[in-house]
Formats: structure tokens, sequence, C-alpha cells
């Protein structure tokens, strides 16, 4: 007995590795595919209006991905409006970094003993180090970030065409007692991706509006950048947020800003986090990806050493959809349970969740008071 679960949970392992490492070797493949399949659900609502409207499917696709395109390229524009204007200050903030640099090797000559030319010959030999394939490094990822590009594109505009083509195909694989829970599978994924994209969406733009009030009253320069910035780095969950603010305050100090200000954006990160965590993700996108901190965590760290960055933004919907598929099928239902939160504190409303943080919790000797 002991011998048959041994070779089960060894099995288990080999199964996760190999899956890992499918992952990792084929991500060139399956990342735009995937991408794209997330895109698309996101598209698909749109695109159905759409052709009620009386355009055929490809016309609703190209239409759909048409208006996806436009508010893209309406927060570049924004972000290269705001970087033009950082740009006319760059040499005053040059200055200010070179003495922020001084500043740090002076605190580590203090503290640790180590001198400045130690700190130079470090800095020369990692520069040394990885200076020969810089060049072709960076032509090569911008030439695979291209192909990706046009590959998403492509997946997405046919997923959208051959959406009912693509259903009917996994339907037939399954067994015929199966296909209405395959179809509520089908169902329930769209409708989760759709949900917590959209949510997503809606989430960024307030932040947009809760840091750029922020950044402004705190005193920092082209502060709505810097909003945009914090806003659009949340699609990366808990690592996103952090890397936005840091940002922020490196800028802040570059720009002459003492340590007032780096408190003060310190602060708006905390209390834009508070109102993000209370009020903003429970009423725009609620419980759809109801998964569990432990986990939202592992599907981080996995994915970045999977995919790397593109890992971190694709995680928690890919892990969402997973689960769903664990919701339904009978032998997964565990790990689907292992996956998400508990139902008891998912349907708890978001004014009592926001009432713990202030409520009373009685002691040993208010109970003893409160007993007959």
């Amino acid at each position: 007995m002991h011998q048959l679960s041994l070779n089960k949970t060894v099995n288990l392992l080999l199964l996760f590795f190999l899956v890992f490492a499918g992952l990792y070797f084929s991500k060139p493949f399956l990342f735009p595919f995937t991408l794209a399949a997330i895109v698309a659900m996101l598209l698909l609502p749109l695109c159905k209006r759409v052709e009620k409207k009386g355009l055929n499917r490809p016309m609703a696709a190209l239409l759909s991905m048409f208006m996806l395109a436009l508010t893209i390229a309406g927060i570049v524009i924004l972000l290269i409006w705001q970087m033009s204007d950082i740009a006319r200050d760059f040499s005053q903030m040059q200055s200010k970094i070179v003495d922020l640099i001084h500043d740090v090797q002076g605190f580590l000559k203090a503290k640790l003993g180590i001198s400045q030319q130690q700190q130079q010959k470090f800095l020369e030999s990692s520069k040394s180090s990885g200076g020969g394939a810089g060049m072709t490094q960076i032509l090569s990822g911008t030439l695979g970030l291209v192909v990706d590009f046009v590959l998403v594109v492509v997946y997405v505009f046919i997923f959208l065409i051959f959406r009912t083509h693509l259903k009917r195909f996994i339907l037939r694989v399954v067994p015929p007692e199966e296909s209405e829970k395959t179809e509520k599978v089908i169902h329930d994924t769209t409708r989760v991706s759709y949900k917590y994209l959209s949510g997503l969406a809606m989430m960024i733009v307030m932040l947009w509006i809760l840091y750029g009030i922020g950044f402004s009253i705190v005193g920092i320069k082209n502060a709505i950048f810097f909003a945009v910035l914090c806003g659009v780095l949340e699609i990366i969950p808990f690592v996103g947020n952090l890397t936005g603010t840091s940002i922020t305050v490196l800028m802040a100090l570059s720009q002459g800003g003492g340590s007032g200000i780096v408190i003060g954006v310190i602060i708006t990160y905390f209390l834009v986090q508070f109102v993000q965590s209370y009020v903003i993700e429970p009423l725009v996108v609620g419980a759809e990806v109801n998964i569990n901190p432990l986990f939202t965590i592992i599907a981080l760290v996995v994915g970045e050493l999977v995919w790397g960055i593109a890992g971190l933004v694709i995680a928690i919907p890919v892990l969402g959809m997973f689960k769903i598929v664990c919701d339904n099928v009978e032998v997964l239902k565990p790990y689907g349970y292992l996956i998400g939160e508990s139902k008891k504190e998912r349907q708890q409303p978001w004014m009592e969740k926001w009432k713990k943080l202030f409520r009373h919790k009685p002691s040993g000797e208010d109970k003893k008071k409160a007993l007959p």
C-alpha cells in the first residue's frame, strides 16, 4: 500500500516536471497562442454585439480589434506626451542622479567599508561581462517582440472568426454524456476571463485617477505620467504597483524632491492600495477569479520562472481558467478547492470585510463580562 502511494506521488511529481519543462521550451509558440486566447475572450462580448448590428463575423472581429488598438494607442500617446515633458528637465535630473549615486557610494563606504574604487571595478566588470552581446540581444529581443505581436494579432482574429468551429471540435472530443458539462466549462471560462480582464481595465482607470490626485497633492512633477505608469503596471499583481511606486520615488529624488515628497509618495501608495483592496477590487473585479493569496503568489513565481515577465502578466487569468476546469472535473475537484478561496470568505460582502478592520475584537475579560 505504501509502495503504491509512493509510486503515485513520484508519477505526479514527474508529470509536473514534464509540464513545466514543456511550458519553458515551448514559450515561442505557447505564449502568443495563450495571450491571443485571453485577448479574444476579452473581445468576444464586443464582437457579438457588433455582429448583432448586422456586420458579418470577420468585419466584426476587425472592428473589435481596431477599437482595442485605439485604446492602447491612446495610452501610449499619453505616456509619450508626458515623457516629452520629462525630457526637458533631463539634464537637471541627470545631475541629481549623479549626486544620488555619489551619496549611495559614500554610504556603502562608510557602513560596509567598500571603497569607491572597488565599487567602480565591480561596475566595470559587470559592464564588460555582458557588453559584447548587448546589441545582439537588444536586436533579437526587438525582433522577437515584433514577431509575437504579429502572431497575437493573427491568432486573435482567427479565434474570433472560428470560435464556433473550435467549440464544436471540443464538444466532439468529449463523450456525449459529458457534452453539457463541457459546454458549461467553456462558457464559464470565457465569462470569467472577460469579467476579470474588463474589471482589471476599469480598476486601472480608477487607479490612474487616485494616483494622479495623490501625486499632484504631494508635488510630483509630471504626476499624470507616473499615475498612468503605476496603473498600467497593476497588470502584474503585487510586483507591478511596487515597481511603479519605486520608480516614482527615484524620479522624485532625481527631480530634487526631499524626504517630505518621498514620504508623501509612500503614503499615497498605501492609501491607494487600501482603497484598491477594500473598495475597488470587490466592486469592480469582484470574486470572478477566486484564487487564494498563496496560489496567486505561486502562480506569479512559476509564471516568471517559465515565461519571464510575460508569464507574470498572464499567470492569474490562466490559473483562473484552470481552476474552472478543476471545479467541473470530478477527479480534479480537490485541486480546485485547494487553489480557490473558501465560500464563506468569498461570499462575505465587501462592506463587512471593510468593517472588520475597525471592528473591536473582544478580549478574554470582555467575554467574561458578557457572560450572565
